[in-house]
């Protein structure tokens, strides 16, 4: 029973000894498979990377290749710009030793001696010439000492129209005030202007309805009166002396007994005062249009000459010139008060006292008071003047109520109400007002207290810091 049994064991291992070494003969072939596709991949990742080192290499001799063509182009071209050069020098000798009118001196001679190529049409830039050249120190100094002599006669030739433009200016910055109320009532700024502007008209022809009949009431009645005041000289003994000394009367009949001299006089001086109301007018009429341009146009004006100044001091320099604006409009308002104030209170005297025409005479110290300094002091004196016509008491009354007025107003009104607006010293008041009256007379007087408040606040916030700081 056994021996079957041991004779089928051999063969049974015999079969599975010959199946694993199938199996490991298998897994053999497979792992040298898949070496061999690992070393087939591999020698392809090799000849790519070959490839791209080989077409690396030529990408970089292409580009030596390049660099050295450019540098060969660069050598070329300096080679050819000496040569024209060259060329050049040698036209330039051969035409030094030929005759002035010769062909050669024509354009090509030029063309080659400024070495003209593509990218200079016209020739190359010669030397500059020296800076510190006697000849060009001279001539520059020369040449600014003209500018600015030119510069001066331009300014003198125009100076009645600078004129106008500073009193349309200052007329526009002193109304702007008024023209901004108005614009908080919740008016346009084109309207509250119209109004403002109808305001001041109907002022100035109050004035000359109330100035125009007095005088020429009073030229009337003089111009009858002439006859009496000629009697009254005859008859005085003093006329009557020096007429006997230097025959004054002979001499005013032998004038009258010329028509013809008379008539040229009287002519010319017509003519004389109808040139001075004609330029008076036609100043007046540009004022108002100058003074109705800078109100409309104010805002816009302001703004655009703020953006001339670099950004980085920008604001700092619109709050000084809207500081500066707003004095000259607080000048404005307080020299109206004040002037106000005493044609109010000497029309009420005058109709007390009962001098003649107050009104007119009213306005004329109003419009005087506007003057500073001196301008209450002309107005008074006037005033004093008719009625010393009127009566010796009345006159009497007139001065003694205008120095007590004088005194209120210099040291009471005046500083009280400019203190507030421009804050001006009053020894600066005095030398601005002296100085201004010096340059352009009764107009230079008006302007100078808010031009001396505007320098002032100049030198108090913009030098006075960096003098400090220095």
């Amino acid at each position: 029973m056994t021996g079957p049994a041991d004779s089928t064991a051999p063969g049974t291992a015999h079969q599975q000894g010959a199946a694993g070494q199938d199996l490991v003969e298998q897994a053999v072939d497979r792992a040298v498979g898949e070496v061999r596709g690992a070393a087939a991949a591999a020698a392809t990742s090799a000849q790519r990377a070959s490839a791209a080192a080989t077409a690396s290499g030529a990408a970089r001799d292409d580009s030596v290749q390049a660099r050295d063509d450019s540098v060969q182009a660069r050598d070329d071209s300096v080679q050819a710009r000496d040569d024209s050069v060259q060329a050049g020098t040698a036209a330039i000798e051969a035409a030094s030793v030929v005759a002035p009118d010769d062909p050669l001196l024509d354009t090509a001679v030029r063309r080659l001696e400024a070495q003209v190529d593509a990218d200079n049409p016209y020739g190359r830039i010669g030397q500059p010439m020296n800076r510190w050249s006697p000849f060009r120190i001279g001539f520059t100094a020369a040449l600014g000492v003209a500018l600015a002599y030119g510069l001066v006669q331009s300014l003198i030739a125009v100076r009645s129209v600078l004129i106008l433009l500073l009193v349309s200016g200052f007329l526009a910055i002193g109304l702007d005030p008024a023209v901004r109320w108005l614009e908080r009532r919740r008016l346009s700024r084109g309207r509250a202007v119209a109004v403002v502007l109808l305001a001041v008209l109907l002022f100035f022809v109050g004035v000359a309805a109330a100035v125009v009949p007095p005088i020429i009431v009073q030229g009337q009645q003089f111009v009858a009166a002439v006859p009496d005041y000629v009697q009254n000289l005859q008859d005085n003994q003093r006329i009557a002396q020096l007429d006997a000394r230097y025959h004054i009367l002979d001499q005013v009949q032998t004038a009258l007994n010329d028509p013809a001299r008379i008539g040229g006089t009287v002519f010319g001086g017509v003519i004389g005062v109808g040139k001075i109301l004609v330029s008076a007018f036609f100043s007046a009429l540009t004022v108002l249009i100058l003074t109705l341009y800078f109100l409309s146009n104010l805002p816009t004006m302001k703004v655009n000459a703020y953006r001339l100044v670099p950004r980085s001091r920008r604001a700092r320099v619109g709050l000084l010139a809207d500081e500066i604006l707003t004095r000259v409009g607080g000048y404005v308002a307080g020299a109206l008060g004040i002037a106000t104030i005493a044609g109010v209170t000497t029309f009420v005297l005058l109709l007390v006292i009962g001098v003649p025409y107050p009104l007119a005479l009213a306005l004329l110290v109003a419009l005087t008071d506007l003057i500073p300094l001196v301008g209450a002091t002309i107005g008074a004196a006037i005033i004093t003047v008719v009625a010393f016509s009127v009566s010796l008491q009345v006159g009497i009354i007139a001065a003694v109520y205008y120095l007590a007025y004088q005194q209120l107003e210099n040291y009471v009104l005046y500083p009280r109400i400019m203190k507030r607006s421009v804050d001006v010293s009053p020894a600066a008041t005095i030398i601005a007002v002296l100085i201004g009256a010096s340059l352009l007379g009764v107009i230079g007087a008006l302007l100078a207290i808010p031009i001396a408040a505007a320098v002032q606040l100049v030198l108090g916030e913009v030098v006075a810091p960096r003098q400090d700081a220095a």
